[in-house]
């Protein structure tokens, strides 16, 4: 179960604002909203492809291939 731990003299505000956000980061949010109403096959399919393709972008994104050699900058020519 997520939890916080208010801060002496913090606002509860702030408190809450923190726990949203750690609610949100956990994806509990996200599965409340979902399983509120009746999702039908095409829905599943669409989410599940979406988080798919960010699984995958995230991925490559940190596992793209360098070149020996090549500096992390390359220099734009003027043509």
């Amino acid at each position: 179960m997520t939890e916080i731990q208010i801060r002496k003299g913090e606002p509860v505000d702030r408190a809450l604002k923190r726990l949203k956000t750690r609610l949100e980061m956990d994806g509990i949010l996200e599965e409340v909203r979902r399983l509120r109403a009746h999702e039908t096959p095409k829905e599943r399919t669409k989410r599940k492809a979406r988080a798919a393709a960010k699984r995958g972008k995230i991925r490559y994104r940190f596992t793209m291939p360098k070149a020996p050699g090549t500096p992390e900058t390359a220099p734009v020519s003027a043509a």
